[in-house]
């Protein structure tokens, strides 16, 4: 017997005749060819070849008699391979076992290495067991040189044998040894770690060698049958086969996918068409459970072994970094099937299971799905594509159509990333009548609409199954803890787009809100609870009419039995975005208004609308404080909006606490005053709702209301909407004739403190100028019309009059329709005005003093008359108090000052008549009047300011000091008064009082009167002191 070295068959003569047509295997896909070249002695003769054979078949050596080795049995065998052709099948089968004890001897070197880890980082076998085997490592060269002689001499005819050989090998050495040698780390584990394993493998790296070579020689002519032998060899040894498979393809990528999808792509054509979702693939390649679609038609697919489950798991390893790859196949097969014509059963078969093949890969691939979904928008939105697509589809029968589409449902919601936004808003545009789509240049058959509405409520109608039952079986989580809920990954997508969906929605086109509606509420209640509050805080931020505002409290109905707290969130939500800025200060003021009609909704008294009315008026009564600062905010309309919120909406049942109440006084009078500057009485309807509300709330709040409302009124910013005068820029002495380095403050200081200012003194009374410098500048005064002064006057009393009205109460009999004011609202407005205008007289003594006492207090008599003639509004505010006796009494150091400072003027007037003094003579008869309102004088003197225009300016001061006299003896104090129950108020009986009706004060205006009879003659009757029970019957 010769070895492989002694003897080697020659090419051409002897018994090598015919010897190239034994070369082709039969069935070849070639014409026979030479047979391979090689360098060796003279052929084996006939008597030689057949010992050959028997040494194979035996394993003896028929001359020796000895047992072949393992070494010596292998060189047989490749001797007859190249002497013997027709006996390749019984050679490569040997040589099975051959690569089967490499591997094993490998793996045995490894077991006894101590080091464990990857297999790069672990120390080489020992040196006395080669990496080989023991005597195989050479073999397994000799077998390489051989097979790779073949493939180079003939490769049509021996490539298809010797891949298909080498591929199934490599599976089932990867198959037996998985798992069965520690060092052989499990399939489902790290792929790299798995494939350097094999890598370092000589008897796999041989195999993977010669695979590598065969589909290199047909790569450019007909590689199906190495890609054939790949799938096949993939489906039935995965997972353990993948190490092979990510190899291979990331060495061929364009080949591997565009053939692989070819080989299944007639694979599926030959197995019936879509189907065999129910098969197993690789590991890796996240496949479904055995019914990927829940819903879709059964196929049967359990008889045979698709390809289409290997052709996933080959590309499910591709995907990760030959992604544009497989995304460029996979679009350029789905445009050559639209591309070939209609479908159905006449057209090209391959053409015709293109689109159910791609279908059924996306199902059983999420991977491959990612891949093309990102594209997927812009390969269908030609309009050109959509109607190839339509006619491609007409030959297909109904089940099959029905099939696609609830596959096509699957995918959309299996859809991820940017991509799926996208995909709706293609869907929906396409599925919109033609009348209201609003994407140009897209125009598509109707059949091609209806489709798109068709798939777009089976899709809705899918989504509404998977969230609600996201929870797995009603037996799960029995017998251990319940499985984390399933994720729909297209709702996962359009987590980040709730804005943009919501803004859709708002459009109002038909069919689409609808369905973008409904996709909301699947959102809010598969997110919950983060999509929920925004999506509703986008409605109620956004939406600009009732319409609008309808789809906020349809999405609430829907929402309210799923998630608890949804409106206390959604008003957080959006409170939170208002104070940090993020909303901007347009759609602010769309949430307020929207939410004060949803409460208005509720206090009008609707069925549906009032129960959500009624919820949103209790969460905003929870953020009063936060409400609050929104009558503050800059923006004139969102500072409006918060006002006619905070008007109408509840206060909690609980009081106030005080820092609420105050906050929200002071902001809601902030926010009276600006309406009225900017819009005028019309504008301060919600302020002044907000106020009175507040007013009735407590004592303290009616105190805080009052007192605000008044120093706002008097305070300088605002005296100029009720006629006062404003100091403008002319109080402040000329810069120019002055420079300022020659004013110091501290200088002046020293001035004035180095004298004792005494009552009346230079420095305390007169601020006429300086000397040197002139006179000062008049005041500025911004005048306003009259009658918007009046208007405004009047806004502001009817508002001070409904907070200081008794609770229930008017005048009895019906004699005085205006309502009753509070006596202690108006000693509030009465304290206030003393604070107000004269804080250094405030909590003094009621009494009236004595004439002298007035030289004491010139300068502050002086101060409180120029504040009277600054603000005319005073005098309204004093006619107010005087209304709800004795309130009149705590104003006694105005009344005393201003009195003091009108007898002055009176006293140093030359005129012949008051008439030359108008304000000084309106000022004394407003005066007296106000007084005899508030019962601090009796009827006969209150009179007299009716003929102050008629007499000489010493008579008025005459009269005047009969006024003090009276007022010095009988002072205005609150004690004097009686509360009369059958009128509901407190009166005065002047005749208890001794001189009370007037006495020896009625003297001189009887003098005066006589002195001018033929003027005041028809008078005298005014002025006659009436009997006791007259005045009881005036309540005077």
């Amino acid at each position: 017997m010769r070895s492989l070295h002694s003897a080697a068959p020659a090419s051409g003569s002897g018994s090598g005749s015919g010897m190239s047509a034994l070369c082709d295997p039969p069935g070849g896909p070639g014409p026979p060819g030479p047979a391979p070249a090689t360098h060796g002695p003279a052929p084996l003769s006939a008597q030689e070849l057949s010992q050959e054979i028997k040494a194979f078949l035996t394993g003896v050596d028929p001359i020796l008699g000895h047992q072949l080795s393992a070494r010596e049995h292998a060189r047989c065998g490749l001797l007859l391979l190249r002497s013997l052709p027709p006996a390749r099948a019984a050679v490569l089968d040997h040589l099975r076992g051959v690569f089967d004890e490499s591997v094993r001897a490998h793996l045995a070197a490894l077991d006894e290495s101590p080091v464990a880890g990857p297999p790069h980082l672990r120390p080489p076998p020992p040196s006395h067991i080669p990496a080989g085997g023991p005597g195989l490592e050479d073999v397994v060269q000799e077998v390489q040189q051989v097979l790779s002689e073949f493939i180079r001499a003939n490769p049509k005819a021996w490539a298809p044998v010797i891949s298909a050989w080498s591929i199934d090998l490599m599976g089932q050495l990867s198959s037996t040894y998985s798992g069965q040698h520690q060092r052989v780390p499990h399939a489902t584990g790290s792929l790299n770690e798995l494939l350097q394993l094999w890598m370092g493998c000589r008897a796999t790296r041989t195999l993977m060698d010669i695979y590598v070579q065969c589909l290199s020689a047909l790569i450019g002519s007909c590689p199906d049958a190495c890609v054939d032998a790949l799938l096949d060899t993939s489906v039935q040894h995965s997972p353990h086969f993948d190490w092979v498979v990510a190899h291979i393809g990331s060495s061929f990528p364009g080949t591997i996918i565009s053939r692989v999808l070819s080989c299944g792509l007639k694979d599926f054509c030959v197995h019936g068409g879509a189907g065999g979702g129910a098969a197993g693939s690789s590991g890796n390649s996240q496949t479904p459970s055995a019914d990927p679609f829940p819903g879709s038609p059964a196929i049967p697919g359990d008889k045979r072994v698709p390809k289409i489950a290997s052709v996933v798991g080959i590309l499910g390893h591709l995907a990760s970094r030959h992604g544009d790859s497989i995304r460029r196949e996979l679009l350029r097969m789905f445009h050559d099937s639209l591309a070939g014509g209609t479908g159905g059963r006449s057209g090209d078969p391959s053409l015709q299971a293109t689109v159910p093949f791609l279908l059924q890969l996306a199902v059983m691939s999420p991977a491959l799905l990612g891949t093309v979904s990102g594209e997927l928008v812009d390969c269908l939105k030609p309009p050109s594509v959509l109607s190839q697509l339509q006619q491609h589809l007409q030959g297909f029968p109904r089940e099959e159509l029905d099939n696609m589409l609830n596959l096509a449902v699957h995918l959309v919601s299996q859809a991820s990333g940017a991509g799926a936004y996208r995909l709706l808003q293609f869907l929906v545009d396409t599925a919109m009548p033609a009348s209201v789509i609003t994407t140009q240049g897209l125009a598509v058959p109707d059949t091609v609409r209806e489709a798109c509405d068709r798939l777009i409520q089976l899709l809705l109608l899918h989504l509404q199954k998977l969230v609600h039952h996201r929870g797995g079986s009603p037996g799960d989580g029995i017998l251990g803890p319940p499985p984390p809920p399933r994720t729909v990954p297209f709702l996962d997508a359009l987590r980040n787009h709730v804005g943009e969906l919501c803004g859709e929605t708002l459009r109002l086109e038909r069919k689409r809100f609808l369905w973008q509606h409904q996709l909301l509420g699947l959102l809010s209640v598969y997110t919950r609870p983060s999509c929920g509050p925004d999506a509703l805080g986008h409605l109620l931020s956004w939406a600009r009419s009732p319409e609008e505002l309808s789809l906020a409290t349809q999405l609430y109905a829907g929402l309210v039995v799923s998630l608890s707290g949804l409106l206390p969130l959604a008003f957080h939500s959006c409170l939170a975005r208002v104070h940090a800025g993020t909303l901007q200060p347009l759609f602010t003021a769309r949430f307020l208004r929207n939410l004060a009609l949803l409460v208005g909704w509720e206090q009008q008294g609707g069925e549906s609308p009032a129960a959500l009315g009624a919820r949103f008026g209790e969460s905003a009564s929870a953020h009063l404080s936060d409400l609050a600062p929104l009558l503050l905010h800059p923006e004139e309309e969102v500072a409006e909006a918060a006002a006619t919120l905070l008007a109408i909406c509840p206060f909690p049942p609980e009081s106030l606490s005080p820092s609420q109440l105050l906050g929200l006084v002071r902001a809601g009078v902030h926010r009276f005053f600006a309406s009225l500057r900017l819009h005028g009485p019309p504008g301060v309807a919600s302020a002044s709702q907000l106020l009175t509300r507040l007013s009735q709330t407590s004592a303290a709040g009616l105190k805080a209301v009052l007192q605000l409302l008044v120093e706002g009124a008097l305070h300088r910013g605002n005296t100029e909407l009720f006629g006062g005068e404003v100091d403008g820029d002319g109080e402040t002495l000329s810069v120019a004739s002055t420079p300022l380095t020659f004013a110091s403050l501290l200088d002046t200081n020293r001035r004035h403190t180095a004298a004792v200012p005494g009552p009346g003194g230079i420095w305390s009374v007169f601020h006429a100028g300086v000397i040197g410098r002139g006179l000062k500048p008049p005041k500025f005064v911004h005048s306003r019309n009259q009658q918007e002064v009046i208007y405004n006057t009047q806004c502001l009393l009817r508002l001070l009059v409904h907070c200081c009205s008794a609770p229930g109460g008017t005048e009895c009999g019906g004699c005085w329709g205006a309502p009753s004011l509070s006596p202690e609202a108006a000693k509030a407005v009465a304290v206030t005005l003393v604070e107000s205008v004269c804080p250094d007289a405030a909590g003094a003594e009621l009494a009236w003093p004595p004439e002298e006492h007035a030289r004491a207090t010139v300068e502050r008599d002086l101060r409180i008359g120029r504040r009277f003639r600054e603000q005319p509004l005073l005098f309204e505010l004093l006619k107010l108090v005087a209304a709800a006796p004795p309130a009149l009494c705590y104003c006694s150091v105005l009344l005393r000052g201003l009195l003091a400072a009108l007898l002055g003027h009176w006293e140093a007037s030359r005129h012949p008549d008051t008439t030359h003094s108008p304000w000084h003579l309106e000022a004394s008869c407003t005066l007296v009047a106000v007084m005899a309102e508030g019962s601090l004088l009796p009827p006969a003197l209150g009179n007299m300011h009716e003929v102050f225009s008629q007499l000489a300016p010493f008579e008025v001061r005459l009269l005047l000091l009969s006024v003090w006299g009276f007022l010095r003896e009988h002072g205005p104090l609150p004690q004097k008064f009686i509360f009369q129950s059958e009128r509901g108020r407190f009166i005065r009986d002047f005749s208890r009082e001794g001189g009370g009706e007037g006495g020896p004060h009625l003297a001189v205006l009887h003098s005066v009167l006589h002195r001018n009879i033929d003027r005041l003659g028809l008078f005298s009757g005014r002025f006659q002191a009436p009997a006791p029970s007259t005045l009881l019957r005036q309540g005077t």
